[in-house]
């Protein structure tokens, strides 16, 4: 079935661009698939891409990130950090309106304030609201004075103690800021209500079926020469599951873009080396782009734990003949067409300013040591080395399978075990797993949010592996309240160096987005947290 579609597809490419130029649509709407459906739109839950994506066409933050991940002005235009980095001052625009809404007098919105950021935060922070993303302002603010409104355009933020990635915090979708009224009037169907100050507005959702924006003609922010953004005048989003279906709508021109690439056809649109295949070329734009996202395997090295007590895992030697007894560049090429970097240095990825490969030298492919290596920990050529399960999702089949082969000829006997996806998150939160597949994206922009998952003090989640190094944590510490950028990514890469020398990980690979575009679509940007920016995009027919 899927070679028919492929056959099919380079024609319909050739009729679909036709037909674009021959209609003349007056108006610009983008056409967009999440097969993964949707939720919510309340940024209390903004917990995965879909949600995130939606959320950050409807909100605005304080501050945002840019397409080279620095932050800049969003609501805030400009912002004041005390000598001591433990209160932040923010100067809010004054020239921001909540979208029109029911919940407002005559329906329309009112002026953006102070007390909104407060009561945005407040919500996220209190039990009531059970937002996923409580975990963010935990232990860095006083529980009564950490969110104050001096003035109408003048928020203030007090911490415990400095913590530098604080701006990375609230650039996140969960700290956008929502219009109490709204809130309080739809009670638990906000989520089906939204009510921000985006550049886009909610016009019409049918759960499963389709969800339509339509351009917030009030909104704040302007292009270089002054025009109005968004340009776009409609996003039509769909929800088919199916990737085939998907694929067939966008060769049919009914999609603009098409996220991501379903293993079932890559290597019909793919060459191994991650380009576009010769045929397609001029007909539709690959786009890849970093993305903070690292794969890896965990593993358990919890020694009160029952199940590393006597498994081979919890010799440093065995996590490390692990490391070196198979082939990422292999593995990235056959199975993954090179989207993505093979793991050469630590856990935290390639594009934070703090990845330096050559200063974090990770691991490869060398067998002759891992056998050596097991050697050392008394196994040698793997002989009375017990069997080690690795708990993966069938997503993952073919990827620990194949490190599975690899290791076994290095004379390490791995078994993949196949589980839910939800069922292996439960385990390795519950630490019922000793060898698993996994993955960490991101939270913001700064290696912290990697290096988190290593804090002694941190439980499971984000600390899977349920490390604990005193050194580590010490240098965690010490990074948290650095002032200076080269003196805290010194201090990261000691970190990672430490993770790999005791290897309580098996880096993958550092991940890359990946979108099909028609050459109609211009302006759709990207950055390394692989949000959806449509604020520039256009329908150029």
């Amino acid at each position: 079935m899927m070679k028919n579609i492929l056959f099919l597809f380079f024609p319909l490419l050739l009729l679909a661009s036709a037909c674009r130029q021959e209609g003349k649509d007056t108006k610009e709407v983008l056409h967009i698939n999440l097969p993964e459906g949707l939720e919510t739109t309340d940024p209390a839950f903004a917990k995965n891409k879909n949600i995130m994506w939606l959320v950050h066409q409807l909100y605005n933050t304080l501050v945002q990130t840019d397409s080279s991940l620095q932050i800049r002005p969003s609501l805030a235009k400009s912002w004041d950090v005390s000598a001591d980095g433990r209160c932040y001052t923010f100067h809010l625009r004054t020239d921001v309106y909540f979208q029109d809404n029911a919940a407002f007098p005559q329906g329309k919105g009112r002026r953006l304030t102070a007390n909104d950021v407060v009561y945005s935060f407040r919500r996220i922070t209190d039990p009531q609201t059970a937002s996923s993303g409580a975990w963010i302002f935990n232990g860095k603010i006083p529980a009564d004075s950490g969110f104050v409104a001096l003035d109408d355009s003048t928020f203030r933020l007090r911490l415990l103690q400095p913590f530098h990635p604080i701006f990375g915090i609230l650039s996140m979708p969960y700290c956008s800021i929502v219009a109490h009224e709204a809130v309080e009037k739809y009670g638990k169907d906000f989520r089906r209500h939204p009510c921000g100050s985006g550049p886009f507005s909610l016009k019409y959702w049918d759960e499963g079926q389709v969800l339509i924006l339509m351009k917030n003609p009030r909104y704040f922010e302007k292009d270089s020469l002054g025009h109005s953004l968004p340009y776009l005048d409609a996003v039509k989003f769909t929800f088919v599951d199916s990737k085939a279906t998907e694929f067939l709508l966008f060769s049919q021109g009914q999609l603009d873009v098409m996220n991501d690439v379903d293993i079932s056809y890559k290597d019909e649109l793919l060459t191994r080396t991650g380009a576009l295949k010769k045929e397609f070329r001029g007909k539709i734009v690959l786009e890849k782009h970093t993305y903070l996202n690292t794969e890896y395997l965990g593993i358990l090295v919890d020694s009160s734990n029952t199940l590393v007590k006597h498994a081979p895992l919890r010799l440093q030697k065995i996590r490390l003949a692990i490391n070196e007894g198979f082939d990422r560049d292999r593995m990235m090429k056959y199975l993954r067409n090179n989207i993505g970097v093979p793991a050469h240095a630590g856990f935290v990825p390639e594009g934070l300013p703090s990845f330096d490969a050559a200063k974090v030298k990770g691991y490869r492919y060398d067998p002759a040591h891992a056998r050596q290596l097991l050697a050392e920990a008394g196994f040698p050529n793997g002989k009375g080395l017990p069997v080690i399960r690795l708990y993966s999702s069938e997503q993952y089949a073919d990827l620990t399978n194949y490190i599975a082969g690899q290791l076994q000829e290095t004379g390490i006997p791995v078994q993949v075990e196949i589980q839910q996806i939800s069922m292996l998150r439960e385990m390795a939160a519950k630490s019922q797993a000793a060898f698993f597949r996994a993955n960490w994206i991101a939270d913001y922009p700064d290696a912290e949010s990697f290096l988190t998952c290593f804090y002694g003090k941190n439980p499971a989640p984000p600390n899977y592996t349920r490390f604990s190094d005193p050194q580590f944590d010490r240098l965690y510490e010490q990074a948290l309240a650095a002032e200076q950028d080269s003196v805290r990514y010194h201090l990261y890469r000691e970190m990672d160096r430490i993770i790999l020398r005791e290897a309580p990980i098996v880096p993958l690979y550092y991940d890359q987005s990946i979108r099909f575009l028609h050459l109609w679509v211009k302006g759709l940007k990207n950055n390394g947290l692989n949000m959806l920016e449509l604020r520039h995009a256009r329908i150029v027919k």
